[in-house]
């Protein structure tokens, strides 16, 4: 995208679904859910499980839920899910009836685990568990971000994993998947493959989910804005998300 080119508002879904089968793909934190200083003190609205599995319904068993999370994490805060699901950035993929698709996630060695939980209590930032991975969140103290990713990108480096930026995190991962992998795994498979991917995200992490979606001949949306996205569409916020979604 140009920097000074405003992104439009996607079309209604109901026009979407009119012209042929959908399936959306849906990021969690700042898509579903409101930004937090942590990634424990978020506040999904109620019944956000629910409002999913009825959306799930209507596109025919065709919704997803695309996050750097784990996906035990999310249901930690919503309750059990009933869609189809992609966790740790595209490590750990699930059809809607908990079937796995694809690898199991590489946890993160004690050798790279170890270092981050000290450097995260040293500086007062968040660490963050992931099944595929660790995090260092500084949302709550963003001038110790710069720091932060220097101490990752370092360690990463170090241990042949790669760090990888998100708004006010930064994550190590193995480096074998992302949100692009789970959009293309989750539609080479029923009732997934046929339909127009539409991938709805905010971070730097869903931009190769946009892109991807974009290649497959479906659409990406952006929500908030940023100078530089692969994004065709965009609404400006969590709310304006679930007033699109029919929430």
């Amino acid at each position: 995208m140009d920097s000074d080119r405003t992104l439009p508002a996607p079309p209604p879904l109901e026009e979407l679904r009119a012209a042929g089968p959908v399936a959306l793909f849906l990021d969690f934190d700042g898509t579903l859910v409101e930004l937090a200083p942590g990634p424990d003190e978020i506040k999904p609205v109620a019944g956000l499980a629910g409002k999913l599995a009825r959306l799930d319904a209507q596109l025919g068993g065709r919704c997803a839920v695309v996050s750097g999370r784990g996906i035990a994490d999310i249901e930690k805060h919503i309750g059990p899910l009933k869609v189809a699901a992609a966790g740790s950035h595209g490590s750990d993929i699930r059809a809607a009836g908990g079937t796995v698709l694809g690898d199991t996630p590489t946890a993160l060695p004690l050798e790279i685990e170890q270092p981050l939980r000290a450097y995260a209590a040293e500086h007062g930032i968040d660490y963050e568990e992931k099944p595929h991975g660790g995090a260092l969140h500084y949302r709550s103290a963003p001038e110790k971000g710069g720091a932060a990713h220097a101490f990752a990108e370092d360690l990463a480096a170090r241990h042949g994993w790669i760090a990888q930026s998100g708004k006010c995190v930064v994550e190590l991962v193995a480096g074998v998947a992302d949100k692009g992998t789970a959009v293309e795994v989750l539609m080479r498979e029923a009732p997934f493959a046929g339909s127009r991917a539409v991938f709805i995200g905010d971070d730097l992490t869903d931009e190769k989910g946009f892109a991807v979606a974009n290649a497959i001949g479906g659409d990406s949306v952006l929500v908030g804005t940023r100078s530089e996205t692969k994004a065709n569409f965009a609404l400006p916020d969590v709310a304006s998300v679930h007033r699109w979604l029919g929430f």
